[in-house]
């Protein structure tokens, strides 16, 4: 075996020639400026758009004259006469449009609305952008951001305008199908009159149909919080066809009790079990409020309505042993109106009898109205109050089952079979017993 063909071993030395043979990595040789590349990307972008709206609009001013720019043809009716230039903002930038124009004929695009400054996609964006709680003067940094070019809030204003027709048919569009679960609440938002700001009441409905789905009914401007605004507000909800309400759950507003009795004579009403307590506890100490939070609680965790009657009173006896007896005077005089739930599948009890579903709503309202402030008249809080709304309805919070019907179709259908049931022993009288009674 010569030295050429005898294996390197562990003390064989390593030539120069063969360190020299052996691959170094590679790692680091290569540096990529990825903002570079993202500016290369949009910049190629833009112009790519910009480049086929210009070959679009040059098509459509040749299928007009008849021929190509300085083709000779038997078919032209007009002839070039050069052309203008026209910012676009699209959603891969501002794009320069090279607008031509005709000697005789008038050039109409159909690729460009006239005096369209935005494409379809970007108004829509920015109308989105407001709707679901961007600020308008935050909407000009962010489209500076995504496209390069700043937006001004009284643009974004002015869209806002086109929108309020669409939110204007959702909120007055038909109510199909029976409600039995009825919400409604309302907030104060501030307006100006006049060089003064004053309050302005939105009221709110959600109900929950037949399938055990939650919809938001109505939202509508309140010129008070009283019976009047209240009676208008259901009147309205049942002139567009809400039926079937069996149930009403709201804070005691003033004169909703009675206005909702009188729309919806057939329905309960159900006091809100927690502005129900709130109002209590505002008449207790408070190093004592959570003793006094357990013992109401008790009282709501009772298995019926009897149940709870009595331990209501035994804790209203308590409060006044604690001399507590304002306390024990509002409890007394209000815990019949938040047991109506009682009177519903037991599977329903811990939502129906509570206004949380539409607390969480006016927790929405109230976040995207405060970057405003003041507005300037009461249509505008409606407006925006339904636009938020009406965007939380686009979502799955609107697709999702909040309470299982089936457990009331049960309720109903037992309450009907022993309702018959009463009724046959009713009427199963013996003639010998008819004729007994008359001669008596």
């Amino acid at each position: 075996m010569t030295d050429a063909t005898m294996p390197a071993t562990a003390d064989t030395p390593v030539s120069p020639t063969t360190e020299a043979s052996v691959p170094t990595p590679l790692g680091g040789a290569f540096a990529v400026d990825a903002q570079k590349v993202q500016s290369h990307l949009d910049r190629v972008v833009r112009e790519t758009v910009e480049q086929t709206l210009n070959a679009l609009l040059d098509a459509e001013a040749d299928e007009l004259c008849g021929a190509k720019r300085y083709a000779r043809s038997p078919d032209r009716v007009d002839t070039r006469a050069g052309n203008y230039q026209r910012k676009l903002h699209t959603t891969a930038g501002e794009v320069t449009l090279k607008v031509p124009r005709l000697r005789t004929l008038p050039f109409d695009t159909q690729i460009i609305e006239r005096y369209k400054r935005r494409q379809s996609s970007v108004e829509e964006a920015l109308v989105e952008m407001y709707l679901a709680g961007v600020s308008t003067r935050r909407v000009e940094d962010i489209t500076e951001a995504l496209w390069g070019t700043r937006v001004s809030a009284s643009t974004v204003s002015e869209l806002n305008q086109k929108v309020y027709a669409r939110i204007d048919e959702w909120r007055n569009r038909p109510i199909a199908g029976g409600y039995p679960y009825l919400f409604v609440d309302g907030l104060w938002l501030k307006r100006t009159w006049g060089g003064e700001v004053r309050n302005v009441a939105v009221l709110v409905a959600v109900g929950v149909d037949a399938s055990g789905r939650r919809e938001i009914l109505a939202v509508q401007e309140g010129a008070k919080e009283d019976g009047a605004s209240w009676l208008g507000f259901f009147r309205h909800l049942k002139e567009r066809g809400l039926s079937g309400v069996r149930l009403v759950t709201s804070d005691k507003c003033l004169g909703v009790v009675e206005a909702a009795a009188s729309v919806f004579p057939d329905a309960r009403w159900q006091r809100c079990v927690v502005h129900f307590e709130r109002n209590i506890l505002s008449a207790v100490p408070r190093e004592r409020m959570a003793e006094v939070a357990a013992m109401l609680k008790a009282v709501y965790a009772s298995e019926d309505r009897p149940a709870a009657e009595a331990k209501a009173e035994q804790v209203a006896g308590k409060l006044e042993a604690m001399r507590l007896t304002s306390a024990a005077k509002v409890l007394r005089a209000g815990v019949g109106e938040t047991l109506s739930y009682f009177a519903f599948p037991r599977g329903h009890w811990r939502r129906v009898r509570t206004n949380n579903l539409l607390e969480r709503l006016m927790k929405e309202i109230r976040r995207r109205t405060r970057v405003v402030g003041a507005f300037p008249d009461g249509r505008s809080a409606v407006m925006l109050a339904a636009a938020r709304l009406r965007h939380v309805a686009g979502t799955d919070w609107g697709e999702r089952a909040y309470l299982d019907m089936k457990l009331l179709r049960d309720q109903d259908a037992k309450t009907k079979t022993a309702g018959e049931g009463m009724e046959e022993a009713a009427v199963a009288v013996t003639p010998n017993d008819v004729t007994e009674t008359v001669g008596v």
